[in-house]
């Protein structure tokens, strides 16, 4: 078979975005090809029927993964379900650790994801901890940046702008809220 027919299943083959930073979160996956085990978390009663590889969301989008564990052999698709309008697909990734954290520090400024503790016996499977990810606000100080003086700043900016006219008093409100909100919110989409 010529090699340009060998490839063409993997140029064709679905890319699903997901909302993280291979870089930060999986550091070894593009460094030294670690291959970690990953699979659709939900929708198990379903047989998934598409190939996929998975895409990183960041400002570039580089971060990708084209190499899965497989029955017998490695596979450059991960089997995935066709996905759903207005429906979140949630994938696991396991096996991930602090080593991994370490080593994908503040990477594009994502910060920590949300992460879940889970132990396994033979009486089935225990949620033991979850911790959840980094906002804004803190990685911003990291780079000792102040959300707080951040805040006033965009305060004073409202306030003008509500005084000059520029804007109304209600979409100074509602400009402000969702400043908030976005500072002290996740660094990854919500």
């Amino acid at each position: 078979v010529p090699e340009e027919l060998r490839q063409i299943s993997r140029i064709l083959s679905d890319k699903y975005f997901c909302n993280f930073s291979l870089f930060q979160s999986l550091p070894d996956a593009w460094a030294i090809d670690q291959i970690f085990p990953i699979m659709p978390i939900h929708r198990l009663n379903e047989q998934p029927t598409v190939a996929a590889t998975i895409q990183d969301m960041t400002c570039d989008s580089d971060g990708k993964i084209d190499n899965f564990i497989a029955t017998r052999n490695n596979s450059h698709f991960l089997p995935v379900h066709q996905l759903k309008p207005r429906e979140p697909y949630y994938l696991g990734v396991f096996l991930v650790g602090a080593y991994q954290e370490i080593l994908g520090d503040l990477h594009n400024l994502f910060g920590d994801t949300n992460a879940v503790h889970v132990s396994v016996d033979e009486d089935g499977y225990k949620i033991d901890q979850v911790i959840d990810g980094e906002t804004i606000a803190e990685v911003l100080e990291y780079v000792q940046y102040s959300p707080k003086k951040m805040v006033r700043t965009v305060e004073s900016w409202v306030t003008s702008s509500v005084k000059s006219g520029i804007i109304t008093l209600e979409e100074g409100r509602e400009f402000l809220s969702n400043y908030r909100s976005g500072l002290y919110g996740y660094t990854y989409l919500e």
